[in-house]
């Protein structure tokens, strides 16, 4: 099942700050095995999937359960001073936390200023395992 860190849920309610909309969250599967993931505040349809998750309503459309199945989301640092939002896969980092080199990323300023991509999406991408 989809989940997130404490971190990202840190971040996501600052980006929310006030919002009453939930967190969606999209993936898509390209012919090569690509997966690009999107997110940004939405209001919830009467046949998404519905979490709470550390606080944060998540809703995932149908279509994209079975590609965010076991998929984590947190927030990293990547490099010195540079935040983001990654999607990896939950096995991954047990074995390996934050192992950004496989995992998707969005930078944080697709996040801020009241929305996590406005509904737009913050287009990331990572392989499948």
């Amino acid at each position: 099942m989809f989940s997130l860190t404490p971190a990202a849920a840190r971040q996501i309610q600052q980006a929310a700050s006030g919002e009453s909309l939930s967190l969606r969250i999209a993936a898509r599967v390209d012919a090569d095995g690509t997966v690009a993931y999107g997110m940004g505040f939405d209001d919830a349809k009467d046949d998404d999937m519905k979490l709470d998750i550390e606080g944060i309503a998540v809703v995932i459309a149908e279509e994209f359960q079975y590609v965010l199945n076991d998929i984590v989301l947190d927030f990293v640092e990547l490099e010195p001073g540079e935040f983001n939002f990654i999607f990896a896969d939950a096995a991954l980092l047990e074995s390996d936390t934050h192992n950004a080199q496989a995992a998707g990323g969005c930078s944080t300023a697709g996040c801020g200023g009241g929305g996590c991509g406005g509904g737009d999406g913050c287009g990331s991408t990572g392989r499948t395992h």
